[in-house]
């Protein structure tokens, strides 16, 4: 049952993160893509935004895609929980814990997930086991 619970929480992170990604990068999912991502960026700071916003949606597509496969998972796993790290500190942590408060509560549940499946491994259900 182990890894069919492993299963769920890396296929549901995995594709959250593969659309998150999606919409940095194509505008897919109702977000702005790389230039509307971009402009945002660099208000926060985060220069050059465009670049910063590629770098952004490649991680969360390819942490999310290779999270949810099981493959590759603590690199995967260090992908999301960076994205969320930043995420963090440049966006939520002024604002408290709650994510009512658009405040971090949320990113750190992920960052949690991402780094402690990384530790446990993908389990069975997953190409890392297949492929080592």
């Amino acid at each position: 049952m182990i890894g069919i619970g492993l299963l769920v929480i890396r296929i549901v992170i995995g594709l959250s993160f593969v659309g998150h990604g999606a919409q940095k990068l194509f505008g897919w999912f109702g977000g702005h893509g790389l230039k509307g991502t971009g402009g945002w960026f660099d208000s926060i700071g985060m220069k050059p935004g465009i670049t910063m916003a590629l770098f952004a949606g490649l991680s969360e597509l390819i942490g999310g895609a290779f999270f949810a496969l099981g493959l590759l998972t603590p690199f995967a796993g260090i992908l999301i929980a960076l994205t969320m790290l930043v995420a963090i500190f440049k966006v939520h942590g002024a604002n408290g814990y709650w994510a009512t408060q658009n405040g971090y509560e949320y990113n750190l549940a992920i960052l949690a997930v991402a780094i402690g499946v990384a530790l446990t491994g993908a389990g069975p259900y997953s190409l890392d086991s297949f492929l080592f």
